[in-house]
């Protein structure tokens, strides 16, 4: 049974629903902690960055939750439960509260990520332990998930952690933590994958998150091993990946200096991009990007910024204005949710509020 979730668990951003937000432009969160196994949803001020909690919530899950996505459509969240290798679906309540929906479907062991396509049709489970991944086709009306005839599909690398879908909604990535790579494919409406070319390719120890720019142009990989992230640029029509120039980058001033990197985010106007570290400084670094080649630029100004203790994940939230930092605190038995609001002129950060989630947090998901 697993009940401590690793550090590298990821978050899945990017994912929105379609609820109004009004004047007050208030959105709903979503928060999974497996030492609890469970889900807590509240309500996020995208003003003042104050999370209240939703009367109810937090809800069961199953045995370690993993990961979390909500459908573009709004009305269903999925949940991977890394314990019992299984995903759970959920009805998404006007409140903004969850309803479970049974049964649970089967998954390959110890599901670490999701990632679904932009126009909710398809739903990808990567499983670390058995290197592979499930494909699912999603059912628009009841949310329910089948199974792709050929699924599951190998993963063509060890110990999977991130996935990510491209915008444009064409390409899958997986970073393969064990076997230092990331590979791409290509899907169809019924989730069969094709490797792209050039796939797997290299790059640095550990890789532990897939982040795309908003064009999809760009696509990033921290390298928690070695203090670096990867660049690579994205061929539109076959999913080629290329080495950015300059890339794999650094976060540090002093080359020798290794500083875990845990996550990475490109912010929605694609102008800066932020990466947590998990060390003693716990610091989110920011950087202004550069939309024609890719090259994280110069250091935002007063970057790095605190992120919290022991940083696992970062996530924007719906409008782009505030940032999520999953922090795991120590033993278990603690963590919170860092925001921080994001100056569109210059890209730096705010901390703004601070919430405990009473166990380690390991993914958030948010709809307006």
């Amino acid at each position: 049974m697993l009940k401590r979730a690793p550090l590298w668990i990821l978050a899945l951003p990017g994912v929105l629903g379609l609820f109004g937000c009004g004047s007050s432009k208030r959105q709903f969160a979503y928060v999974t902690t497996p030492f609890n196994d469970s889900v807590t949803a509240y309500r996020v001020d995208s003003n003042t960055g104050g999370f209240s909690q939703i009367l109810g919530s937090p809800y069961p899950t199953g045995i370690s939750p993993s990961a979390i996505v909500v459908h573009p459509s709004g009305k269903f969240a999925y949940i991977s439960n890394a314990g019992d290798n299984t995903i759970s679906l959920y009805k998404v309540n006007s409140t903004g509260s969850l309803t479970e929906i049974l049964p649970r479907t089967n998954t390959g062991r110890q599901p670490s990520a999701l990632a679904m396509d932009p126009a909710g049709t398809v739903l990808f489970s990567v499983n670390n332990f058995t290197n592979d991944i499930s494909a699912y086709t999603i059912d628009s009306g009841t949310g329910a998930l089948t199974e792709a005839s050929n699924s599951p599909f190998p993963t063509r690398g060890f110990g999977p952690l991130h996935a990510a879908v491209s915008p444009s909604g064409k390409f899958l990535f997986v970073a393969n933590s064990n076997s230092a790579s990331v590979s791409g494919f290509s899907f169809d409406s019924s989730a069969n994958l094709t490797p792209v070319p050039n796939s797997p390719v290299p790059v640095g120890n550990g890789p532990n998150w897939i982040a795309f720019d908003p064009a999809g142009k760009f696509l990033y990989v921290p390298n928690i091993q070695d203090g670096t992230f990867s660049g690579f640029s994205i061929d539109a029509s076959t999913g080629a990946p290329t080495v950015i120039n300059g890339s794999p980058f650094g976060v540090s001033a002093t080359t020798t200096t290794v500083i875990p990197l845990s996550s990475i985010v490109v912010e929605p106007a694609g102008k800066y991009i932020y990466v947590t570290a998990n060390n003693s400084s716990n610091n989110v670094y920011g950087f202004v990007l550069n939309s024609t080649t890719g090259v994280p630029g110069t250091a935002i100004t007063n970057s790095p910024f605190a992120g919290g203790t022991l940083a696992s994940f970062v996530a924007t939230d719906v409008f782009g204005h505030l940032l999520f930092v999953g922090n795991q605190g120590t033993g278990g038995a603690t963590g919170a949710i860092t925001t921080l609001k994001i100056a569109p002129a210059d890209g730096s950060l705010t901390q703004v509020s601070t919430t405990s989630t009473g166990s380690t947090p390991t993914s958030i998901a948010t709809l307006k």
